[in-house]
């Protein structure tokens, strides 16, 4: 079929040099009817045969059916497939807003949450070297303070009390003790005990345990009187001058983060104060059931106002994308299986286009492919425009691919005035047809050889299939009765 204008006429009655609108679907004719108002005020450079485009006229004029010739206005009239055409009245109605391409750098913000945790690296692991009896035990709860050096507990051990004999029996003997003292420092006795020991002569039934260093208990593990082993773990004691923000990142942002960028958190019942950190290590795993990222950020802790648990916002200072192509995010329109926007080509004239989008960063996009600098893009209001340039799209991969198959068939509906079963000819009333650019109107049809007339009768409402058997010449091919006649 030959390449089709998606044009649609006013009546046959038109006077020469009538507008011509764009083709909308029904729903939205109010625009078509605005953009013919528009075309008004454009300047026409020649008339189009409304079915054969090589035939052209520097008049207005008619055809072989009475149809005017489609005026060709300067700018682009004849709108490629995928490309509408509003007035700018539409377009304030609309509340459409342009915008341009720009290429320069893209700052990135990462925004997300967290959670306070403990430093690890400033956790104490309480642990004995040898078995015995919990006595004397000063820490009684978790959350206790205690300072470094400050007794925990006593205990009682038997090899304990042995190794200290072995000592005071060298000692008393005159012979080197340092084997016997090193025997009891690596059974956890501090070197100011062993010399206490030495001094007095008498090995100590209880030993002293004591903190190494100062912090809050976080675990305690034991009570008085218990039974503990080298592989009981006693108690834990952290240090809270320091502590860890532990936020989480989704895949697409952990790209944009690096090690040492700059961390801001927020405390919600803290409005207005926000504490400063670094990005302190990337864990290297995927969080499968929250497909997430952690990352850990360092805080000075003055004060230990932040308590591990605690909830945090999180914002992270990433370094720019350079030179890179960009637009508003609001610009793109995302289906799952493509992006695209749409191009305002002027002259109230708008196109979709396909793009490849990037990295997101503080409501900007970075378009890798389908855009070039300066490009003017719809901001807002680009929905509507968006349907209504696929479905001018899709009519026009429907008019080439029955020029690429050499299938020049159409169907339209209509309802039969009446038939001339002598020379094959049937009277229709057919609404617009849009593929062929004609408005509704009563024309004659000649009737293919292989389609019956047996069944056909005066004011049927039809679906009817046709095609061009010659030039200007329509035949219908095949008949559908609407479901509404009677």
């Amino acid at each position: 079929m030959k390449a089709l204008a998606f044009v649609v006429l006013f009546g046959v009655g038109a006077v020469a040099g009538g507008a011509a609108v764009s083709w909308w679907p029904d729903s939205y004719g109010h625009v078509a009817v605005a953009a013919g108002t528009a075309n008004e005020e454009r300047e026409i450079l020649y008339y189009r045969h409304p079915h054969n485009p090589s035939v052209t006229s520097p008049e207005p004029r008619k055809d072989e059916m009475g149809m005017d010739f489609i005026p060709i206005y300067a700018g682009g009239g004849d709108a490629l497939p995928g490309t509408v055409s509003i007035s700018p009245v539409v377009q304030q109605n609309l509340n459409v807003r342009i915008g341009s391409v720009a290429r320069g750098d893209l700052a990135r913000l990462v925004e997300t949450v967290g959670f306070v945790d403990y430093d690890e690296s400033r956790l104490s692991h309480v642990h004995l070297r040898t078995q015995g009896w919990i006595e004397d035990l000063s820490v009684r709860t978790t959350g206790e303070r205690v300072e470094e050096g400050q007794l925990l507990f006593r205990l009682y051990s038997p090899e304990l009390v042995n190794a200290q004999e072995e000592l005071l029996h060298v000692v008393r003997r005159g012979g080197s003790a340092s084997s016997a003292r090193e025997r009891l420092r690596a059974l956890g006795v501090s070197a100011a005990e062993v010399a206490e020991i030495e001094r007095a002569g008498q090995p100590r039934r209880l030993i002293s345990v004591r903190a190494g260093q100062g912090g809050v208990v976080e675990a305690l593990n034991v009570r008085e009187g218990m039974y503990v082993t080298p592989g009981t773990e006693v108690m834990t004691i952290a240090d809270l001058s320091q502590v860890w923000v532990i936020a989480d990142l989704f895949e697409h942002q952990v790209d944009a983060v690096a090690r040492g960028d700059a961390a801001h958190v927020k405390l919600p019942f803290r409005p207005g104060e926000r504490l400063e950190g670094r990005v302190d290590y990337i864990y290297p795993s995927l969080n499968s059931p929250t497909r997430t990222v952690q990352v850990r950020l360092a805080f000075d802790n003055p004060g230990e106002r932040l308590k591990p648990g605690m909830y945090a916002d999180v914002q992270l200072t990433t370094r720019p994308l350079q030179g890179v192509l960009y637009l508003p995010a609001e610009a793109v329109i995302r289906t799952g299986r493509q992006d695209r926007v749409i191009l305002a080509l002027g002259e109230g004239r708008f196109q979709a286009r396909e793009v490849q989008v990037g990295r997101r960063a503080n409501g900007d996009l970075e378009i890798i492919e389908g855009l070039k600098e300066g490009e003017r893009v719809v901001l807002s209001g680009h929905f509507l425009l968006d349907s209504e340039a696929s479905a001018s799209a899709e009519l026009g991969r429907m008019s080439e691919a029955n020029e690429e198959e050499g299938d020049d068939e159409v169907w339209a509906e209509g309802r039969l005035l009446g038939i001339d079963y002598d020379a094959r000819v049937l009277n229709v009333d057919h609404g617009p047809v849009p593929l062929l650019g004609w408005p509704a109107m009563v024309m004659e049809f000649a009737a293919a050889e292989d389609l019956g007339l047996d069944e056909l009768h005066d004011d049927m409402a039809m679906r009817f299939r046709m095609r061009e058997r010659e030039e200007f010449v329509y035949e219908i091919t095949a008949i559908e009765p609407m479901a509404h006649d009677h």
